[in-house]
């Protein structure tokens, strides 16, 4: 069998996810009369103006939290806020800067050390885009006929009363799907995702709702073209659930790691759990799980791909697509603590979507169905009275924590205890073994484990982050002595 390859440097890396329009703004793009107020109510049309060099001229705050990777929502002309309803293909949206400022912005966080990956909306285009316009002036007469199925005549694009009469990702009429069976579609595909790459050297793809396109070779021939320009481009899907058959080396490097999502947040936030803000979403963080549970849930996904798709699988905890965390954990903060340090001392790249580093606002209503606009708060940089700076501190500080230990990133993973609310696992390399140790119960535990698997001899520990206490035994044990919803680190 063939040995899997993936890109190393995304085994050292922690992802911040950043949705353009609420972000950052910058003085120096021009802006509409028009915009919504900046952090008013997010709703699901109007812009409130964020752009790409306003996260230029914050970078030094990405920086300053540890991360060395941004993946951004897409950037491409388009008629909406979060721009999935994609325009134009080779142009950057001019209220985000156009194309000179992702060039600016590729340019400096590059010098940084940070990398760069754009979000790839290749399954649908909108109404907007040229060739879909074109056949909805020409009808029958377009010479675009084939790149879209028409099932029928006359098209309806806007009048929800009457039929669309052709296909649209989840019969949503705003967003006409290709048909990547044509020769010309592909082709066209394929030249954007090489030309991002090539030309402005992004350093990979998040491919949105990968799946959907099932034309035999697609995905395949996509790799082989971005791989030839850069080998070391991620490309990771969109695809929520079990993916083994996607994450054999042919197609994509990983994908968004919901099935960790959905078992941490059941693990750390348990009970706590607002059903109405995760039913309805392609992922489960629900029935609340104890540790056996948890650990069973995690052996399970370890044993699904190969150790190289493991190291690069994108571990997050909410997106643009889910509540933000506090909310689904109704805004109990230990829940976002734990969670955090169960993702950054999982096999993975973290991902940390933003502003949840400051708790920023979400959902107010944490029983009624999810708004996704609710998610889409903007960055309040001019009130930092209302960032949560301990939960910031925290996440630096977790951050810190796995960039300062290889064993964390690239390390063996091996379960020591999971009994009732308290988990234990460490991680190895040749060099260093960690302990991590969590209790997401409402009581203090004390738990004696055996390390006799994991290190010869009597532990010399150390702590590295968190809380609790670790006394030795002898003959190999070890007693944790943790406190409520805590956690700690320990290098032996």
């Amino acid at each position: 069998m063939q040995q899997i390859t993936t890109p190393e440097w995304v085994k050292d890396a922690v992802f911040y996810q950043i949705f353009p329009d609420r972000f950052a703004q910058s003085q120096r793009v021009q802006k509409s009369n028009c915009l919504q107020p900046w952090g008013s109510q997010p709703t699901p049309k109007g812009y409130q103006g964020g752009d790409l060099l306003g996260v230029v001229e914050h970078l030094d705050y990405i920086q300053d939290l540890g991360i060395n990777a941004l993946y951004f929502n897409p950037i491409f002309q388009s008629a909406c806020n979060h721009r999935y309803h994609t325009h134009d293909y080779y142009q950057v949206d001019p209220m985000l800067g156009g194309n000179a400022a992702l060039r600016e912005l590729v340019t400096e966080a590059h010098k940084r050390g940070i990398r760069v990956v754009l979000d790839g909306v290749f399954n649908h285009a909108s109404r907007g885009f040229f060739q879909f316009n074109d056949i909805l002036e020409q009808g029958a007469a377009s010479a675009y006929l084939d790149w879209f199925t028409v099932e029928a005549w006359p098209l309806h694009p806007y009048d929800g009363s009457k039929p669309a009469n052709y296909v649209a990702w989840y019969n949503l009429r705003d967003l006409p799907k290709f048909n990547t069976d044509t020769a010309a579609v592909r082709e066209f595909l394929m030249g954007v995702g090489e030309y991002w790459v090539r030309e402005f050297e992004i350093d990979g793809w998040r491919l949105d709702v990968a799946a959907e396109i099932t034309t035999p070779g697609f995905w395949e021939e996509f790799r082989s073209r971005v791989k030839a320009i850069n080998p070391e481009a991620y490309i990771v899907a969109e695809i929520w659930e079990e993916a083994q058959e996607w994450l054999q080396g042919d197609r994509f490097d990983a994908t968004m790691n919901y099935e960790w999502t959905a078992a941490a947040i059941a693990f750390t936030a348990g009970e706590r759990v607002s059903i109405e803000l995760v039913k309805d979403r392609s992922y489960t963080p629900y029935p609340a799980l104890d540790a056996a549970g948890y650990s069973q849930a995690i052996q399970r996904l370890l044993g699904l791909y190969d150790w190289n798709v493991t190291q690069v699988q994108m571990n997050l905890l909410d997106s643009h697509d889910t509540a933000r965390y506090l909310s689904i954990a109704r805004g109990d903060k230990a829940s976002v603590r734990l969670g955090t340090l169960l993702q950054m001392t999982y096999p993975g790249a973290p991902s940390i979507y933003y502003g949840s580093e400051i708790c920023i606002r979400g959902s107010h209503d944490t029983e009624k169905p999810l708004d996704d606009s609710e998610a889409r708060w903007a960055f309040p940089w001019e009130q930092p009275d209302t960032w949560d700076t301990e939960m910031l501190a925290y996440m630096k500080a977790a951050i810190a924590l796995r960039n300062a230990h290889p064993a964390l990133r690239r390390g063996r993973y091996q379960d020591v205890l999971a009994e009732g609310d308290v988990y234990v696992f460490a991680r190895q390399d040749e060099q260093e073994t960690l302990l991590v140790a969590v209790n997401v119960g409402m009581d203090a535990q004390t738990v004696t484990c055996s390390l006799g698997d994991i290190i010869e001899g009597e532990p010399q520990l150390q702590r590295a982050f968190g809380d609790g206490e670790a006394p030795i035994e002898g003959g190999g044990k070890l007693t944790l002595i943790l406190a409520p919803r805590s956690g700690g680190v320990w290098s032996l």
